[in-house]
């Protein structure tokens, strides 16, 4: 009766740990949320022409085909939802990445999705002679599937399984065997050169909702997918022996991974164009506030990741009036000082 008496207690002071631990991640999220709503609203306020915040909410729910407002529906809107849609696939993308390979410095493009959605594009301007912007969208993400499959296929030869060295290593060597095919076309092209260096930038602006609508579906799918492999995540974290001693599928688990990372990253490379080094630094600073929990770490990575690249547009419209800086300008030069940060780091926060 004793030890009863002495149990009970304990175990209901860690049920309320966990309790006021879920409020508090909870409480944060909607917070992340508030501070993107936020975000979002500046995007469509600032840039060459300055438009009130009153005003662009009033051009919102009541649109009167002002000058204020054609500049808000034609130019910023679509913009900014590219950015939320592609901020969000890359956020994810980030941390179904760093969770696969349990390490909390794997970027997206580890898989080679970068490198094969820039070789298609490449190859549509070269040799289809594909011009816009939306006509990318199809190459880029059939160029990504293809080198995500190319890397699992051979990360997985052999007797032993797709382990996410032998999968970071075949991504690699498939990356610099296009890279090498994407410098040869455009070194001996000066058109095609022309045209690529603008989508290889990473950029947001001069999108229309075209661009959205084709490749939102498989954002949408790829977002889906990640969201449900949180809890096996969580297991296979504790290694591989313990991931099926919790009844993880790790072969499964990795397969459906890929397939989200090729769907998130692919379709997000597509629509704007290699962005760099939002998909690192988000999910690491995700888990410096919530911890490694997946269940936790995605939906953060998923709403603070288009929060950062916005406000990174944002920037580009502000320091170079009246030109602007590309986003992924922007994104590159703030993240490599954080990836250094992170890499001299003692301790990277756990996985």
């Amino acid at each position: 009766m004793d030890v009863l008496d002495t149990v009970r207690p304990a175990a209901g002071v860690a049920a309320s740990r966990r309790s006021s631990r879920w409020i508090v991640r909870l409480a944060g999220l909607l917070a992340a949320v508030a501070a993107l709503l936020l975000v979002a609203l500046l995007s469509l306020a600032v840039g060459a022409k300055p438009i009130p915040p009153g005003t662009v909410v009033h051009e919102l729910l009541h649109y009167d085909g002002s000058d204020d407002g054609v500049v808000i529906y034609s130019l910023r809107l679509p913009r900014t939802a590219l950015g939320l849609a592609v901020g969000a696939g890359l956020g994810l993308a980030g941390a179904l990445m760093q969770a696969l390979t349990r390490n909390p410095l794997a970027d997206p493009g580890l898989l080679g999705v970068n490198a094969g959605a820039a070789a298609a594009v490449v190859a549509a301007i070269g040799v289809v002679g594909v011009r816009s912007a939306s006509g990318y969208v199809w190459f880029a993400l059939a160029g990504a599937a293809v080198a995500a499959v190319g890397v699992y296929l051979l990360g997985s030869r052999g007797r032993s399984a797709a382990t996410p060295v032998r999968l970071a290593l075949a991504g690699a060597a498939i990356s610099a065997v296009l890279e090498s095919f994407i410098s040869g076309l455009v070194l001996t092209d000066q058109r095609t050169f022309n045209d690529f260096r603008f989508w290889s930038v990473g950029a947001i602006a001069g999108r229309d909702l075209t661009v959205l609508w084709q490749t939102g579906p498989f954002l949408l799918a790829g977002a889906v997918l990640a969201l449900g492999l949180a809890r096996p995540l969580n297991a296979i974290a504790l290694g591989d022996d313990a991931g099926r001693a919790l009844g993880a599928h790790l072969g499964r688990t990795r397969v459906l991974g890929i397939l989200a990372i090729t769907l998130l990253c692919g379709a997000a490379t597509a629509a704007a164009g290699p962005i760099g080094f939002v998909g690192l630094a988000v999910p690491h600073l995700v888990r410096a506030i919530t911890g490694p929990d997946q269940r936790w770490v995605l939906p953060y990575s998923m709403v603070l990741a288009p929060a950062l690249l916005l406000a990174a547009d944002i920037v580009g419209r502000v320091v170079a009036r009246p030109g602007e800086i590309e986003v992924g300008i922007v994104t590159a030069f703030v993240g490599a000082p954080v990836l250094v940060l992170l890499a001299r780091r003692r301790r990277l926060v756990a996985l």
